[in-house]
């Protein structure tokens, strides 16, 4: 009797150590993560003769639509985003299209309001059956200062960029902006976003929390761009805010006023990770790429051990790798709380130096620990 039960309690000891192992062999280390994209199919990719389009973002709605929300603006303007763009609403019955314009969802509305000439870069999610539209807006004088061939960007709409929302129970709308930014500067003069704040990113953790990182740009540097471009994390318990600023600037590295841009920040398993796109080189060898961030509370941010997501390249089903001059503003679309589809703006410069712009959806192939 003595030794059986001495056999069942190694028994059950060789269980709690199996069950034990197995658990930690589950609880994978986000550090260890990585991205890897498939081959685009062509009609993933959305143009317009006479219109560039620029940042799209996917969300499905209740029926099983996607919408594509994107920036766009006149060809025939040049680089014009930051005067003249708005945002344009498409739709598709798949996250990789083919798209087709539906209605322009944030577009002028005049000049007096602090978006009223110019909506860009949107984000959009759905929280608790809303739909939330996050954007930079701004309003100026309205100059385009350059032309198709030369990109000059209007100081004046570049500096009063500011972040906004729009709400609606429905991807097709209608959609209410507020009146007042979302996130604005702040009026301390050596704050990190005492000039201008942008391209806003936002998820949502397991404690009903919300989290954005946003770009900013200080007044440190001398001239009418200020500087340095950081990058700042802002909390709150509402999508709609208010939003708490924190004091620290991320995706830092030394020697680089402008390091990164473009972030999309997501929660997934218990940990925070953002595609970013690395301006310089500096952050890999790659120069100018997308690369992988995580993050434990999503205030102190470290590059991934696998980092690469993309160079600027687009590969396609038929085989070919296309080169592009700018791969930038990485939006996923997420199931169930996982990557599948990374939407990007892409471009390519003809023989006269013109730019010609398209959104792109790419499939994600895996999101795992290597």
């Amino acid at each position: 009797m003595q030794k059986l039960s001495k056999l069942i309690l190694k028994l059950i000891l060789a269980s709690l150590f199996f069950i034990i192992f197995l658990q930690l062999k589950q609880k994978k280390d986000p550090a260890n993560y990585h991205l890897k994209l498939g081959e685009a199919v062509p009609h993933s990719k959305f143009e317009d003769k006479t219109w560039s389009h620029w940042g799209g973002s996917i969300v499905k709605d209740k029926e099983g639509m996607y919408h594509l929300f994107y920036s766009r603006w006149k060809k025939e303007l040049g680089w014009a985003w930051v005067t003249h763009s708005e945002i344009a609403h498409a739709v598709a019955d798949s996250p990789y299209g083919p798209f087709e314009f539906k209605d322009v969802t944030l577009g002028v509305r005049g000049e007096n309001y602090w978006d009223g000439l110019c909506t860009h870069n949107p984000t959009v999610h759905e929280f608790d059956g809303k739909y939330y539209l996050y954007y930079m807006g701004n309003t100026g004088d309205g100059k385009v200062m350059g032309t198709p061939e030369k990109i000059v960007l209007n100081p004046v709409h570049r500096n009063n960029q500011r972040i906004g929302v729009a709400v609606a129970d429905h991807p097709n709308g209608p959609w209410k902006r507020l009146d007042t930014p979302l996130i604005d500067i702040s009026p301390e003069k050596e704050a990190l976003d005492a000039l201008m704040v942008s391209n806003p990113s936002i998820t949502q953790n397991d404690k009903g929390q919300f989290l954005m990182v946003y770009k900013a740009v200080g007044k440190k540097r001398k001239g009418i761009w200020g500087g340095p471009v950081v990058h700042c994390v802002a909390t709150s318990d509402s999508p709609t805010g208010p939003f708490k600023k924190h004091p620290d600037p991320i995706f830092q590295a030394k020697g680089y006023d402008f390091p990164a841009e473009d972030p999309f920040i997501w929660f997934q398993d218990g940990h925070y990770y953002a595609i970013v796109k690395d301006m310089h080189g500096a952050f890999t060898e790659h120069g100018r790429s997308l690369v992988l961030f995580h993050s434990y509370d999503g205030l102190d941010w470290q590059l991934s051990k696998n980092p690469l997501v993309s160079k600027l390249e687009i590969k396609w089903k038929n085989g070919s790798t296309q080169s592009v001059s700018h791969l930038e503003r990485p939006q996923l679309y997420l199931e169930d709380g996982k990557p599948v589809v990374l939407a990007c703006a892409a471009d390519i410069e003809d023989e006269n130096g013109v730019l010609h712009s398209f959104n792109v959806q790419l499939p994600i192939v895996s999101f795992d620990d290597l």
